[in-house]
């Protein structure tokens, strides 16, 4: 990995002068070694699957007696129709191929092995036989002969169901699947309960196949968008966030005053007019608003003293967004830190599924009740699937943490240098680098706790759903409050390994060291972190929103030329969706730039005052901040660097 020497002393390190980003020394290499040898048992996983001929049966398929589609097979023992040549039967064949078994996720029919798929409808079994007579292609079981497919009373059974949906190859995979979306219209079906009309499915499920150029085409509307607010975010900063700020004040008191309103105008109204029965009803009404008022006046009044107080830090959310877009400025690649992130997620996944699927085929051959071949692996081995479960976890938290730590270093870069010309041509391949050779370890670390989080609450709702309407009231609570504690706990988990990574970036310091240190300046400086998180984060979901609505605003303008609504539906809401995903990838970007720019103006204000060697690193709307803070705490009397009592840097 090209590591670098040892780290210095902590003794040493505390005696000189504090200089960010010079100590350069690879941390947590244990963690990285035992990533390495986790990353090679994926890879014995997935060359065990592929040597035990799980890639052959995958790709060719095979029948419902273990032979593989397209070559010659060997006889397995006591398996009526096995060891047949097929090599002029390349595709598999499905008798039923419409009936579909969710629970285990395949489809419940007879496989065969057949020269070529139906391209056209055949209705009867006549039609069955021409095309068996024509094309060389036998649909009927093997031990019925193409001429006996009309006369032979078995046909019913050992021949497809009529009609014979028409069907085309699978590219790559052999499989003749049907081309009709009813079947796929019926998989949706039992997946998507509410839904009571077949025929609404199948008119949603066209209107997205008519519609796929317009859906693409807001697809691509969301992405541009998402970058052009990215943007605009930086001049509007100021204005936007008390706009934002005097929105919720006012949205607070008035649905206070109508809740009082209301509680009034049913006080008010004459009881006499009420009949018996509903007068104990009416009575339950007006204690109900009074409940609601007071509940709302209290949130009110808590909410009007924490923007009180906080009013004067919503300067430094302002200036920290404001400064965020000139790092972005600066840093252009880091609007395309995204895509690498879900291109990278996306190969992973995409192998993954490949190493799933081969597992899925691989094993010795065992008859099941029905008479036909399954492939199940037995002994230790069938423990593997486990295995790669925590694989899938593991190294998709890795990938993210490696955006994360790419992203932290890229903007600790742009910080604390001074001179901003003097940034490297590419601060972002400049932190890879320093990624790649020094911090692969902490991040393997972090990723790692992240999955001991997230296993565990997966079980748990793995149990939940299997238990759904069998467990009592009391066990479904509990489960369910577990959930939610480990949610909770992965959530703070993820927050404090991104602050984490910032200050493994700055100071090259352990995983460790660097979680415990962003945790003191989390807690030290908890007001001014709360006001970044919730007014940053409020502002960034209403752009988040902004996006869904102007996309799903153009999505009905173009599709107000079908005058079924109901088609309107699925293409909207997968347009609405990916608007959503693609806004909160490119802000989620912004808000870590946000929470990075926190940190490192912390420690700034930590180590450096202003004075003659000693100048601060951070950017002039920072220094005004500062500036209106000293002179605002000089005012008030208190006098000395009014902004250092209150903010409280990380200390190495």
């Amino acid at each position: 990995m090209g590591c670098c020497s040892s780290a210095s002393s902590a003794a040493q390190s505390s005696k000189r002068e504090w200089k960010p980003l010079e100590d350069r020394s690879c941390t947590d290499i244990p963690w990285l070694l035992l990533f390495i040898l986790f990353c090679i048992g994926m890879g014995f996983i997935c060359g065990f699957s592929i040597a035990t001929g799980a890639a052959a049966r995958l790709v060719s398929g095979y029948d419902s007696y273990g032979n593989i589609c397209g070559q010659k097979n060997t006889k397995l023992e006591a398996i009526p129709n096995s060891g047949m040549d097929h090599t002029q039967r390349k595709y598999v064949f499905f008798l039923d191929p419409c009936n579909l078994d969710l629970i285990n996720r395949k489809i419940k029919s007879v496989a065969l092995c057949v020269a070529a798929c139906p391209r056209q409808e055949l209705k009867t079994l006549s039609d069955v036989q021409k095309f068996a007579e024509m094309n060389g292609s036998a649909l009927c079981s093997y031990n019925l002969k193409p001429s006996e497919y009309t006369t032979s009373s078995k046909s019913s059974v050992l021949c497809p169901k009529l009609p014979v949906p028409a069907s085309a190859p699978i590219p790559f995979f052999h499989r003749c699947a049907p081309v009709n979306i009813s079947c796929y219209a019926k998989f949706a079906e039992a997946l998507i309960t509410f839904v009571s009309d077949n025929s609404v499915l199948h008119r949603l499920i066209s209107g997205v196949m008519t519609n796929k150029e317009i859906i693409l085409g807001l697809c691509l509307l969301s992405l541009v968008l998402s970058m052009i607010l990215m943007v605009i975010i930086r001049y509007i900063s100021r204005v936007l966030v008390w706009i934002l700020t005097i929105l919720v004040i006012l949205g607070a008191l008035g649905g206070t005053g109508v809740l009082w309103w209301l509680y009034a105008k049913q006080r008010r109204s004459p009881k006499e007019t009420v009949i018996p029965e509903q007068l104990q009803i009416a009575e339950d009404n007006l204690r109900a608003l009074l409940i609601y008022a007071i509940s709302a006046t209290v949130f009110t009044v808590i909410l009007f003293l924490i923007m009180l107080v906080m009013r004067k830090r919503v300067a430094l959310t302002i200036a920290l967004f404001h400064v965020a877009g000139k790092v972005f400025i600066h840093l252009p690649l880091l609007v395309f830190q995204p895509f690498w992130t879900f291109f990278a997620l996306v190969l992973f996944w995409v192998y993954w599924i490949m190493t799933l699927l081969f597992l899925g085929t691989t094993g010795s051959a065992v008859q099941n009740d029905q008479g036909f071949v399954e492939f199940k692996i037995s002994g230790p081995l069938q423990y593997m699937w486990w295995y790669h479960v925590v694989g899938l976890i593991w190294i998709s938290e890795f990938i993210l943490a490696c955006q994360q730590m790419t992203v932290a270093g890229a903007v600790v870069t742009y910080y604390f240098t001074r001179d901003k010309r003097n940034l490297p041509f590419t601060p972002i391949l400049a932190s890879v680098n320093r990624l790649i050779r020094y911090h692969l370890g902490t991040v393997a670390k972090g990723s790692f706790i992240i999955t001991l989080v997230k296993i565990p609450r997966m079980i748990l709702m793995y149990i939940h759903s299997q238990l759904k309407g069998k467990e009592n009231a009391c066990a479904r609570c509990v489960l369910k409050s577990c959930i939610c504690c480990l949610w909770c706990l992965e959530k703070c988990l993820n927050y404090l390994n991104q602050n984490a990574y910032t200050a493994t970036a700055i100071n090259s310091t352990n995983f460790c060291t660097s979680a415990k240190d962003a945790f003191v300046i989390l807690v030290e400086n908890a007001l001014r972190v709360a006001t970044i998180n919730t007014v940053g984060d409020f502002m960034l979901f209403l752009g988040k929103v902004l996006i869904v609505c102007s996309t799903g605003l153009a999505g009905i303008m173009l599709l107000n030329y079908r005058q079924d609504y109901t088609v309107w539906v699925l293409p909207l809401i997968i347009v609405c969706l990916f608007a959503f995903l693609v806004a909160h990838c490119f802000l989620s970007i912004y808000e870590m730039v946000v929470d990075v720019l926190f940190l490192c103006f912390a420690i700034d204000t930590k180590y450096n005052d202003g004075s003659p060697g000693r100048e601060f690193y951070m950017d002039k709307v920072l220094m005004e901040f500062v500036e209106n803070s000293r002179k605002a705490m000089k005012e008030a009397g208190k006098g000395g660097v009014g902004d250092a009592r209150e903010l409280k840097p990380m200390i190495k």
